[in-house]
């Protein structure tokens, strides 16, 4: 999990993943979803919420489709997930990983 990437829906709107550093501990990298209305807003999104250093470099790893619908499905549109190929690990609210600062 080293990349990221993002995918346009038939809307026009765009669901990002990122791979981020856990905030609080060394080594942990989790998978952040965020839909937004284009790539550079999604960016911002995180970007407010005190996630400074967050860029989208190429699309190596876009979403897939299960983690579209994840997104999509959580009212803040924006969750996260630290095993991303654990399908029995839940998604998570973006405050529930900014509590763990």
């Amino acid at each position: 999990m080293t990349g990221g990437g993002f995918i346009r829906l038939p809307g026009g709107s765009v669901v990002v993943a990122l791979a981020l550093p856990r905030p609080g501990h060394t080594g942990h990298r989790v998978r952040v979803l965020v839909h937004a209305v284009n790539r550079q807003r999604a960016l911002t999104r995180l970007r407010n919420l005190g996630l400074r250093a967050v860029y989208l470099r190429g699309n190596t790893e876009p979403p897939t489709p299960d983690e579209v619908t994840a997104v999509l499905h959580h009212p803040d549109g924006l969750v996260w997930r630290e095993t991303p190929e654990d399908d029995t690990e839940s998604w998570h609210p973006i405050r529930a990983l900014l509590r763990c600062r």
